[in-house]
């Protein structure tokens, strides 16, 4: 029992880890220092640096909708 519960919150932690460092890289910081900084807390203290990054990213990010503006021009698909 207790070795499916240890197991059980290693698998959870290593989860939440991921999950932070993936939402790091991909997120829009207002400061690109504090990306580094995040990055690095997650990265030393996985628990309680995921945990604070998920408690104050709302301080931290742009949340900004990313605009998709192709350029595609009709001349440069063309291959004659």
């Amino acid at each position: 029992m207790e070795t499916k519960l240890i197991i059980g919150l290693v698998f959870l932690t290593l989860a939440l880890w991921f999950w932070a460092i993936i939402d790091i890289t991909r997120s829009r910081f207002k400061k690109p220092i504090m990306n580094t900084i995040c990055l690095l807390a997650v990265l030393f203290f996985p628990v309680l640096g995921s945990i604070l990054y998920f408690q104050f990213r709302k301080r931290f990010v742009i949340e900004a909708p990313r605009k998709f503006q192709p350029n595609f021009k009709k001349s440069e698909l063309r291959t004659t």
